[in-house]
């Protein structure tokens, strides 16, 4: 008798834009999150409008991809009448579903569409049974669980109610109660929960003694600073079996305010390790994961609050992004004649480039000559425009170009 294939959770993948929309798509995402022009938590991200949104509900149909629109910001008293005329013009696209944190917004949705998939959001602090079960009784059929639970907490949850259940398992973190902060808007009248968040975690700190105006004392020992709020960036990528037994239905990527770089690697990273856990023979983290993670903007890596034995997860040390490669370009064409690239990063004949494709598949070639579309040779690619190059393999539309950052750089 065969050996059936373990469940696989659905790979959920962030979008900022249409762009990074259709990238995650390419890679291998299940579903994609995006936030609207209002009531989301990215208010800097580049979001949908009614359009967008319309035009990545058909494309998500077309592929069999589900799209959820983020609506997870707590609201003021006079938010409401906005929220609900934006909930009427929402009503046609019938999205997957909402993701919403705010019981009001809850309540609004169920009275003006009463028939739509609501998922909790993170910031609404699930951190045991009870309360998911206070959720679903509530119309909510998913729940993204609080970022602060142990591995164990979460397997006890899964035992304790029957509604499926989210986790994040890559990208950044807030030091606050499941992301719910006010740091921001107390120091800079920006308000985290409402989407505007300064990100002042990230600033740089000293001590002031109230006798001594003027005299700061450093808290770190080296001439970088303190960032005393500073957070690792979430990687589960290693632990993905766990999760997968403790009962986890849905794994979250971070990141509707990073690169479409970003959307790819990490997205077709995690679709990889996600197919290999169903053969029983290779079930092992690949060398080649981590490395690939290591390509993209990040802080350093940690495994959050899911093994309480690692110790914190504070990078006190520096605030900027460490990155080993470059994201040079994007295939947009590649039926008949030279493929044509969409420029981001500038390069040059000669350059030592990689294409990156979906399945992990890396492949590295040097080009020999940059073309204009027309055909016109160029001594360098410039950023936005179109050129013509000759690729290793037929490269589809969608696929990435990167270079290897230069030591030291």
């Amino acid at each position: 008798m065969g050996t059936e294939a373990p469940f696989l959770p659905e790979l959920l993948a962030p979008a900022g834009d249409p762009e990074k929309l259709a990238t995650a798509l390419h890679f291998g995402a299940d579903a994609v999150y995006v936030g609207g022009e209002k009531f989301g938590l990215r208010a800097m991200a580049g979001n949908f409008s009614l359009p967008q949104l319309a035009a990545a509900r058909r494309l998500t149909r077309e592929r069999g991809k589900k799209l959820y629109l983020t609506l997870n910001a707590y609201l003021a008293p006079e938010d409401f009448s906005d929220l609900a005329n934006y909930i009427e013009e929402l009503r046609p696209l019938n999205l997957d579903a909402y993701i919403v944190s705010d019981p009001g917004v809850i309540d609004l949705i169920r009275r003006i569409d009463p028939q739509r998939t609501l998922h909790l959001s993170t910031q609404a602090n699930t951190t045991n049974a009870a309360a998911a079960g206070f959720w679903q009784k509530n119309g909510i059929r998913r729940v993204n669980l609080g970022r602060e639970l142990t591995l164990s907490q979460i397997r006890t949850i899964r035992g304790g109610c029957d509604l499926e259940l989210e986790a994040f398992v890559h990208g950044a973190l807030c030091m606050a109660y499941s992301g719910r902060c006010l740091l921001s808007a107390a120091l800079t009248g920006r308000s985290a929960n409402r989407g505007a968040c300064a990100h002042p975690c990230r600033w740089r700190y000293a001590l002031l003694e109230e006798t001594r105006p003027g005299e700061y004392f450093p808290i770190a020992e080296d001439e970088t600073g303190a960032y005393i709020l500073n957070s690792r960036d979430l990687c589960l990528i290693d632990y993905l079996p766990a999760l997968v037994g403790a009962g986890i239905d849905c794994l979250k990527i971070e990141g509707r305010m990073k690169s479409r770089y970003y959307v790819a690697v990490v997205t077709d990273v995690y679709r990889n390790a996600l197919d290999h856990l169903q053969d029983a023979r290779d079930q092992h983290p690949r060398c080649a994961w981590r490395h690939e993670l290591e390509t993209v903007s990040h802080r350093p890596y940690g495994t959050g609050f899911l093994f309480p034995e690692a110790g914190g997860q504070i990078h006190p040390y520096f605030s900027s992004y460490i990155r080993s490669h470059d994201f040079v370009g994007v295939l947009v064409e590649n039926s008949g004649g030279s493929p044509l690239v969409q420029v981001r990063n500038r390069f040059f004949p000669g350059e030592k480039l990689e294409l990156v494709a979906p399945g992990l598949e890396r492949l590295p070639f040097t080009p020999a000559e940059i073309r204009t579309a027309e055909g016109d040779s160029l001594v360098v690619a410039q950023p936005n425009a179109v050129v013509a190059i000759d690729l290793p393999i037929q490269g589809k539309p969608g696929d990435l170009l990167r270079r290897k950052k230069p030591t030291g750089s």
